[in-house]
């Protein structure tokens, strides 16, 4: 004999919980391993398309991370890291908050190009994962002299450290690097000089603020900073702004862009021969963007070092370069 169900009036009713923080309990053992963990339920709970993921993770955790300086200094600067793995197909999620607590590991760490390996294998064994990938976004200053005056400025550089690790084992490190630099039009000098001595008349040549975003993979076994290439984009394009000036380094920009003037396209083939000729640079893609003051659009430009399957000469996000 089958019983009825109970009516909504029979049934016992849930307790009512206790609003209060009960800040004297301790989790023991048994209450940690009672808890829920959604994250790694089978996959008959995963929504939407049962497919392989490529990233996930997290993005846009800080803390402040030591650098390594040139010259063998150390500098404490604020980091947004950014860490991700691949998830397969039939896996619901990952515990995310493994990504945070598994680098805050390495954070008496000085941090080079060449710690990032370990902790990405560190993140795809503990994660059980066979993609893995981590950057850490800082800006890093640097000490600039004027150019005759004596004084001095920090510059500063957005900068990126970067590390892939793929399905064959095979980690890339990667360092991302923006540069500030003027760049003075030859043709508007030529023309303002060509007014004077033709018709004694006066003209000024434009020049505009510019910006270089250069990406690198070094090479296996390299050793690369952030110094060396503010030192390789500083011997190609000579006209990197200025932080301290008194008159006479302004007089000196002057004479300096008159000495050095360079279209876009110049820009990007002077970094070509700079980043190419360095054997600890296995890979490059450069981005140049010069915001005319000329004209109401900017010239742009891109270059690659040409390895085959390696970094294109594809970018297109020019907004991101105006400074």
């Amino acid at each position: 004999m089958s019983s009825c169900p109970a009516s909504p009036s029979s049934r016992p009713s849930p307790s009512v919980p206790v609003r209060v923080y009960d800040a004297a309990f301790e989790v023991t053992p048994a209450y940690r391993a009672s808890l829920p963990d959604m994250q790694n339920t089978d996959g008959s709970q995963i929504q939407g398309a049962n497919v392989p993921i490529l990233q996930v993770g997290i993005s846009n955790f800080r803390l402040p991370l030591r650098y390594r300086a040139g010259g063998g200094g150390v500098r404490v600067l604020e980091t947004s890291v950014t860490g991700t793995v691949s998830l397969g197909a039939g896996q619901k999620g990952i515990n995310m908050s493994r990504l945070m607590r598994g680098f805050y590991g390495y954070r008496e760490r000085d941090f080079t190009p060449e710690v990032l390996p370990e902790i990405l294998r560190h993140y795809r064994d503990d994660l059980g994962s066979t993609r893995a990938r981590l950057r850490l976004a800082f800006n890093y200053p640097v000490l600039q002299a004027s150019l005759r005056s004596g004084l001095e400025g920090y510059q500063y550089y957005q900068c990126a450290y970067e590390g892939t690790l793929d399905e064959s084992g095979e980690c890339l490190r990667h360092i991302h690097f923006d540069y500030v630099y003027s760049s003075a039009c030859p043709c508007s000098i030529e023309l303002s000089e060509h007014a004077r001595e033709a018709r004694n008349i006066f003209g000024v040549p434009h020049s505009q603020r510019s910006k270089a975003r250069v990406h690198v993979i070094l090479a296996r076994g390299a050793v690369l900073g952030v110094e060396d290439v503010q030192a390789h984009c500083l011997a190609a394009l000579r006209t990197e702004t200025q932080v301290m000036v008194k008159r006479e380094d302004e007089q000196a920009f002057a004479e300096l862009n008159g000495a050095y003037g360079k279209f876009v396209e110049d820009a990007a083939r002077l970094l070509h021969a700079r980043f190419d000729a360095d054997a600890r640079v296995a890979d490059f893609q450069i981005a140049c963007a010069h915001l005319e003051s000329l004209h109401s659009h900017d010239a742009v430009a891109v270059i690659n070092k040409g390895v085959e399957g390696g970094l294109a000469a594809d970018y297109i996000h020019f907004k991101d370069l105006v400074c």
